[in-house]
């Protein structure tokens, strides 16, 4: 069979070539490749910023934003012949540590997790791939080719499950959000907050196009410029740049009580404005909470499929920006600026 694979930490290795068949030891589920949804994460290893192939192996098979067919599954695996699932991506540390053991590995906190298409163990960008009972998904059969959406839903479905807990630690109720970032986990992370009943606005630089049409179909504002510039002072702010200048906007632009959730991973970036200790000394007198999330365990990918299930159907489709055959690959990772979710499909759902 074929799989899209790369040698990490290397550039330029990005390649659709032969592979073995799934090994059985990987799991007794047996899946083929319906499509994967290519993000940041998967351009970055695939131009060579990290990555960590399997321990004996050279090349990883990428792709964590699963969606296959079941071929083969056993009595009792919770799925059958036929079923449209998904894979989980983070499996537990081998020791395991305390978060690890009680099931929470998004968690983890020795770092010796492994990660499906990144981190020591193949992803799903293969014509057929394996996977262990209790490490699978079961998705509405009328999402079709829209079930590729549901790993991007878990980082928000944990997000809005970290900002919810805040709820109990004082008299609060959140009204407002903003969401920094349009792109597919900032259309994500403001679904769920529609589906909250809550005043949604989401912010980007783009002025028009594709991006801001949109956000306003799913009934929330959209905005373009600086999150100081905003008339209102959001009550959360789920935060999906990873930009140093945006974050640290958002973070004296909460309102007093709220609370920022950063979901975006950047690198560095120069940022204008109040020192830290300024920043702290706000966070302090406003009772503020800045709290970051990654990753999502089994209960993430539940939610996650609750929220996909409920969503309209004809909204989730414009997410899907362009498919992609595994052959042209590497179209898949020259990315447009009208570009939200471009995926590689495999087959048809």
């Amino acid at each position: 069979m074929k799989a899209i694979t790369v040698v990490p930490k290397t550039e330029n290795s990005l390649a659709y070539d032969d592979v073995p068949e799934p090994d059985p030891s990987t799991g007794s589920i047996l899946v083929e490749a319906v499509a994967v949804g290519v993000c940041g994460t998967d351009v970055e290893i695939a131009t060579g910023k990290y990555g960590w192939a399997p321990p004996g192996r050279e090349r990883l098979v990428l792709g964590h934003e699963s969606l296959g067919r079941v071929l083969e599954a056993p009595e009792g695996s919770g799925v059958a012949a036929g079923d449209l699932v998904a894979g989980i991506v983070r499996r537990p540390d081998p020791v395991p540590c305390p978060s690890c053991a009680v099931g929470e590995w998004d968690m983890c906190l020795n770092g010796q997790y492994t990660e499906r298409g990144i981190k020591e163990i193949d992803g799903f960008m293969s014509q057929r791939w394996r996977i262990e009972p209790g490490y699978v998904t079961k998705l509405d059969p009328t999402l079709g080719i829209l079930g590729v959406l549901l790993e991007p839903t878990t980082v928000v479905a944990k997000a809005w499950e970290q900002v919810a807990h805040m709820e109990t630690r004082a008299f609060w109720q959140p009204r407002t959000v903003l969401v920094t970032g349009a792109g597919p986990i900032g259309q994500l992370a403001a679904l769920l907050g529609v589906q909250r009943g809550l005043e949604v606005h989401v912010l980007d630089r783009m002025e028009t196009g594709t991006k801001p049409d949109l956000v306003r179909a799913l009934g929330a504002t959209y905005h373009h410029g600086s999150a100081h510039d905003l008339p209102f002072d959001p009550d959360i702010v789920i935060e999906c740049t990873g930009v140093g200048q945006v974050i640290s906007d958002v973070i004296t632009k909460v309102g007093a009580g709220g609370v920022v959730c950063l979901t975006g991973v950047g690198s560095g970036g120069r940022t204008t404005g109040l020192a830290t200790a300024d920043v702290a000394t706000e966070l302090v007198l406003q009772n503020n909470v800045v709290v970051g999330s990654v990753n999502a365990n089994r209960r993430h990918f539940y939610r996650a499929a609750q929220a996909l299930e409920r969503a309209d159907r004809d909204w989730l489709g414009r997410l899907v920006s362009r498919r992609v055959p595994p052959e042209r690959v590497q179209e898949a990772f020259d990315r447009g600026p009208d570009d939200i979710k471009v995926v590689v499909e495999f087959t048809g759902a």
